[in-house]
């Protein structure tokens, strides 16, 4: 499992997140606050705070190229 934060800025960049995360077949989950979305669900996504960073939870053993193909989502 790799955990980091993310921000999605506008809608394409929830768009572009989701189409990203689709493309594969572990588990990505999405916590902002107390809430725990599915980051596979486009709705789950817009009824979190948009405005601070997610952070993203991957269930995979070897993530390394949906990390490499997300990092322009991520922040420190």
């Amino acid at each position: 499992m790799k955990t980091f934060n993310i921000m999605l800025k506008s809608i394409n960049d929830v768009k572009d997140f989701v189409n990203l995360v689709n493309k594969y077949d572990f588990d990505v989950d999405l916590t902002s606050g107390r809430y725990i979305v599915d980051a596979k669900s486009i709705m789950g996504i817009f009824s979190l705070d948009l405005s601070k960073p997610i952070k993203v939870e991957t269930h995979a053993e070897n993530a390394d190229v949906f990390f490499a193909e997300v990092k322009t989502f991520i922040v420190d």
